[in-house]
């Protein structure tokens, strides 16, 4: 009997147990209308309506600006080849909606409700890979299928050993060769379900195929969720802005931009200067820069002025005394004749200092007997006997006594 009453007593608290503790639910999703685009993208370029599309966004970008081409890399993640941007509004535009091309404007981001890794297509060609923006309205099924065209210049091709670069932007295929690798090329049919949102994307080319031509192991990326708009990508893991969207707001009010410029207000996109607004903090790369490349996006200038020396100002030799050369003259010098032919000594050879007087060697000097009067008198090495009577003065050559 007690064992009986100590198995109902476990039952009973078995069953008030289960009562008591509450079941949990699945973290609910936020749930964001496109006002949401149209007030986060509004300080990074202009809202226009555009024919057929309703409001699109043209961004802050210069004119070399490509979707899916200019200031990011691809990582792989669980949902395929996803694009990482190093924009600060890259989070939106590049993950949900498409792209289309104006020959008047430009690139023009058109807002739509699903989020993706990268709204492209993909193609491969021996030694090359290559993706494309897909356009408004265009499914996976037909972009895989071939139904869908994408116009050739459109297109942007790496060599495929370079995919996983986050300096990836620097092995672009130049466009004119675009022709030729398409011809030779395949369309990527690599797709990923996603079955918590019921989507379904092109995820790029294969991992194994990648791993193959890079000759290096591709790791894979996870993606988690981030709590307000943007995406840092830090150990291994993309932290990016994801809502699911929905085109009205709550009781069914329209989203409208704040502002919206007119379409005739818009410069041509050959005379656009943007700034090219990035992120403060770039999302952080898998490998770290090498010093070269360090170098080169500061500019070098930290770098040389720790290994710069210090330069020090040449010694000063001493000063040598040198005279002045002589100006010239355009009146007419007068000759300098030898001793011969001018026997009388200029003032300008009196005032020769000693130096330049001692330099002059004696055979250089021409001897003229005609120069004086009396010739020299020889002085006697022998000593002359003193006559008695006291000394004599000589006599001048005159005769008379001095």
């Amino acid at each position: 009997m007690k064992s009986i009453f100590r198995m109902l007593a476990i039952v009973v608290l078995l069953i008030a147990a289960s009562w008591m503790v509450p079941s949990s639910a699945p973290a609910q999703e936020t749930t964001v209308s496109f006002q949401l685009f149209y007030d986060e993208l509004s300080p990074y370029g202009m809202w226009v309506e555009y024919p057929s599309y309703g409001y699109v966004w043209i961004p802050d970008v210069d004119r070399d600006f490509r979707p899916y081409g200019t200031e990011g890399y691809w990582v792989f993640t669980d949902y395929g080849w996803t694009w990482v941007s190093g924009y600060t509004w890259g989070w939106a535009p590049f993950h949900y909606g498409r792209w289309v091309y104006d020959d008047m404007y430009g690139w023009l981001w058109v807002p739509d409700t699903e989020w993706g890794p990268a709204w492209v297509l993909w193609r491969s060609a021996p030694g090359y890979y290559g993706w494309a923006p897909m356009g408004p309205g265009v499914s996976i099924e037909v972009s895989i299928g071939g139904g869908y065209q994408v116009p050739n210049d459109r297109w942007i091709f790496v060599s495929d050993r370079y995919i996983t670069s986050p300096q990836v932007n620097r092995y672009y295929i130049d466009r004119t060769t675009n022709v030729t690798i398409i011809n030779q090329s395949t369309v990527i049919n690599n797709t990923f379900v996603d079955n918590s949102r019921h989507v379904t994307y092109v995820a790029g080319p294969g991992k194994e195929d990648v791993q193959r031509v890079t000759g290096a192991q591709v790791k894979a990326v996870a993606l988690q969720e981030n709590g307000k708009p943007g995406q840092v990508l830090a150990n291994d893991q993309l932290r990016i802005y994801r809502p699911r969207v929905e085109k009205s707001a709550d009781q069914g009010r329209k989203p409208v931009p704040s502002k919206v410029t007119n379409l005739k207000e818009v410069k041509p996109v050959t005379e656009r200067q943007g700034g090219q607004r990035r992120n403060e903090e770039k999302p952080a790369n898998r490998t770290q820069p090498t010093p070269q490349q360090t170098d080169k996006k500061q500019g070098g200038q930290q770098r040389q002025e720790m290994n710069t020396p210090e330069k020090k100002e040449p010694e000063r030799q001493p000063r040598r005394e040198v005279s002045p050369p002589a100006k010239q003259d355009n009146t007419k010098q007068p000759e300098m004749r030898s001793p011969r032919t001018n026997p009388k000594e200029t003032p300008r050879q009196k005032a020769a200092p000693a130096e330049q007087q001692q330099r002059q060697t004696p055979a250089a000097k021409p001897t003229d007997k005609k120069k004086s009067a009396t010739p020299p008198v020889k002085k006697s090495t022998s000593p002359q006997p003193k006559k008695k009577g006291g000394d004599v003065k000589p006599k001048k050559d005159d005769g008379q006594e001095q």
